[in-house]
């Protein structure tokens, strides 16, 4: 496909020349092998690019939001889809000193901090394809007040046990949750990111739901979403205290009870039952109602999970949570896991397209390189798809054996005194771009 008629969209968000070095680039990126750095990408540019050149275009600041919105809305987003909004952290890895923003953040892989560079991204969700589409990417930059706070909290776990608290209230404490809580950097700077990407799609597409990990299963983070008028999908603790409103008798004097009995999520009632399944002798039972957190000021529409090996009796939970309290629980758990999908952008950008790889320093290197990995994943979606249409088991190692393959046959054909006929000149693309592939290609519809 022409990779430049892609970019068709792109304008006015770019100038002209950017979509001209955007579009070189990209097909570099496709064609590459080894590690994406600006020296690999400018080595296989070819005539239509150099170093200087690669260089200029890291060197731009490009507003990579406004890129990204209008490339999924032209290619990827169908009207008749339904859509919701996925967040999640991504840490990257990096050695020296010099890296803008370079700090100690906690990688999922290492599970402890490391030195890093942090990203927050947001993606739009297809319900019905079950894909994820990067839509913006954002570098965390943490403020000298977070560090100290963040040092502060490592140094009290370090420190020695305190002695029990006395009996009685403590002085100070309050008999009600806050209705408004003062949110922490972190959820200012998601807030922050939350709504300009929300007025950017100015209600292009319906949205209602916004899917986080477990870290945001708390009242702050319900706060924040729902200021920028979301309902939030997240997971709560395993350990949560959750009770039912209270339905008893009055006591006749004092504030009337809210809360019942603390709730035991591995033995509910069979009235909160909604569904059973068993695979593979591993029984599910699903449970929903409409549950109270202390922590949270509202009532939540609360789904437990319970998974039971039934031959060794083993067990296990999952406690999902929605501020929606009319969404049904097959919606809950298929919203919060599609909210994963956004992991599988991380993954194809750290392996394929050098979000693990760039070694730009400045906050805007920094910045056009990560984002330049998400929007390649968009991208190779869409060539995915039309490349899908007459090879279906294509993957993404075998697009950018494609068109490596096409690379070299198109540098070969320049040296020769005369084109081949269409005939040969199709056989020689077919073969050579087959060359590296992981699976088959599929076979031609004139082949004998």
């Amino acid at each position: 496909m022409d990779i430049l008629a892609l970019f068709a969209c792109l304008p006015p968000a770019l100038t002209a020349t950017t979509v001209r070095q955007m579009s070189c680039i990209a097909q570099a990126l496709l064609t590459m092998t080894g590690r994406v750095t600006m020296t690999g990408v400018a080595r296989w540019t070819g005539g239509g690019g150099r170093y200087r050149t690669v260089q200029r275009f890291f060197a731009t600041p490009i507003p990579w939001p406004e890129v990204a919105w209008a490339f999924v809305r032209q290619h990827l987003c169908p009207s008749d889809d339904v859509y919701l909004l996925a967040g999640d952290e991504v840490v990257v890895t990096k050695a020296g000193k010099k890296t803008y923003g370079l700090d100690r953040f906690f990688s999922g892989i290492y599970q402890k901090p490391v030195p890093s560079v942090a990203f927050f991204s947001l993606a739009l969700v297809s319900t019905r394809t079950r894909r994820a589409f990067p839509l913006r990417l954002d570098q965390v930059v943490r403020t000298a007040e977070e560090k100290a706070a963040s040092q502060a909290r490592a140094a009290a776990k370090k420190s020695p046990p305190v002695a029990p608290r006395q009996p009685g209230r403590p002085k100070g404490s309050r008999t009600k949750t806050e209705a408004v809580r003062a949110l922490s950097p972190e959820l200012q700077r998601i807030q922050t990111l939350l709504q300009a990407q929300l007025h950017l799609m100015d209600g292009a597409i319906p949205l209602r739901y916004l899917a986080l990990d477990g870290h945001f299963g708390n009242s702050p983070s319900l706060q924040m979403v729902r200021g920028c008028g979301l309902h939030l999908v997240s997971k709560l603790r395993a350990d949560a205290a959750l009770y039912p409103p209270y339905e008893g008798p009055y006591a006749g004097r004092g504030p009337h009870r809210k809360y019942g009995a603390k709730l035991d999520v591995t033995a509910l009632s069979a009235g909160y039952l909604r569904d059973t399944q068993v695979t593979d002798r591993i029984e599910t039972c699903i449970y929903q109602a409409e549950w109270l957190h202390k922590e949270f000021v509202a009532p939540l529409n609360v789904v437990v999970l319970v998974k039971t090996n039934l031959r060794t009796g083993a067990q296990g939970h999952a406690i999902l949570f929605s501020s929606d309290v009319a969404l049904p629980y097959a919606q809950v758990i298929e919203y919060y896991s599609l909210r994963f999908q956004i992991e599988f952008t991380f993954r194809d950008a750290k392996q394929y397209w050098g979000l693990e790889d760039f070694m730009n320093i400045t906050a805007t290197g920094v910045t056009n390189a990560a984002n330049l990995a998400l929007f390649m994943v968009n991208l190779s979606t869409v060539l995915l798809a039309e490349a899908r249409q007459t090879d279906p088991a294509c993957s993404i190692l075998d697009l950018k054996a494609r068109y490596r393959g096409y690379k070299y046959v198109a540098e070969t054909i320049k040296l020769l005194p005369e084109k081949p006929d269409a005939d040969l000149m199709e056989q020689i693309f077919r073969q050579v771009a087959g060359l590296g592939r992981i699976h088959p290609p599929a076979a031609h519809p004139n082949a004998a």
